[in-house]
Order: C-alpha cells, then sequence, then structure tokens
C-alpha cells in the first residue's frame, strides 16, 4: 500500500514539473507594447503579458520612456517571438527572456541601446550587466543624460 502511495505520489510530481517544464518556452506574436519592458505575446489563441527578464525601463513619463517603447515598437510589434519564460510575477505576467525571430534578444539590444538599466536587483546576468557599462561609456540613450534617474527609484517618488 505505501509503495503504491510512493509510486503514485512520484509520478503525479513527475508529471507536474514536466508540464510546468513544458510550458517554459512558447512562441507567439507580439501584439501589444505597453511599455519598454513589457509587451502582450498572442500564443495559442492566448494573450500572455510578458515582463522582460533582467531589465528595468524608464517609466513613460520618465525622459527616454517613450523612446524605449518605440523601439520595442520597431523591433517586435507584430512580429513572432520566442519566449523562455522563467517564472510569473506577482501581477500574473510571464517573467522570461525574449527572442526574435532574428535571434536577437530583445531585453539585451534594449540594454545595448542605452533604453534600459540592467535590474541588477533581480538578475545577476552577466551579458545585461556588460551591455550596460558598454553602453554608459559610449554615452547611449539614456547615459547621454547625466542626471538619468533608475525607473525603481524614479517609481519610489524620486522624480
Amino acid at each position: 500500500m505505501y509503495k503504491t502511495f510512493l509510486i503514485l505520489t512520484c509520478c503525479a510530481v513527475f508529471s507536474f514539473f514536466s508540464s510546468v517544464a513544458s510550458a517554459d518556452v512558447f512562441k507567439g506574436t507580439v501584439v501589444k507594447v505597453t511599455d519598454g519592458d513589457t509587451i502582450q505575446v498572442l500564443s495559442d489563441n492566448q494573450t500572455i503579458k510578458v515582463r522582460l527578464e533582467g531589465i528595468d525601463c524608464p517609466e513613460r513619463k520618465q525622459p527616454f520612456g517613450y523612446r524605449a517603447k518605440q523601439f520595442v515598437l520597431e523591433l517586435a510589434a507584430g512580429k513572432t517571438v520566442t519566449v523562455y519564460q522563467s517564472t510569473v510575477d506577482r501581477y500574473g505576467r510571464a517573467i522570461g527572456e525574449v527572442v526574435l525571430s532574428t535571434g536577437e534578444n530583445l531585453g539585451q539590444e534594449l540594454v545595448r541601446n542605452g533604453l534600459a538599466w540592467h535590474y541588477k536587483r533581480y538578475s545577476s546576468d552577466k551579458v545585461l550587466s556588460a551591455l550596460e557599462i558598454e553602453a554608459r561609456a559610449a554615452k547611449r540613450g539614456l547615459w547621454g543624460d547625466s542626471n538619468a534617474i533608475a525607473p525603481w527609484e524614479w517609481r519610489r517618488g524620486k522624480r
């Protein structure tokens, strides 16, 4: 009896993790760009909100906020992307890396072009870190502004 219970429990756990693992990667079409770091992807007739992992773009009313959104619109709107989802945040958004059909990583491109910060509080990604250092040194995008305020500070009211 105990062995049967143990086997059934192991099968249920394995089944659960197999289904979670298969849900980690999905393809779809970008149907909406909310802002620089949040998009909506239509996949299997379901619209999924996706927050780009490891980065934080300026807020809409912040300098470069509109530019970051326009950049994402130009690169991704209406195009097929692959989302490598790592988790879901407290707002129900999928958190993950978004890769364009060209192979470019959308978050990396935002950081490379000085339109996003590497969000070190939630990410230890060495590529994003190096891209931010490079963009800062070249004074690309928001790094040309000596008074650039990080979005997380902006949201806390340091406007």
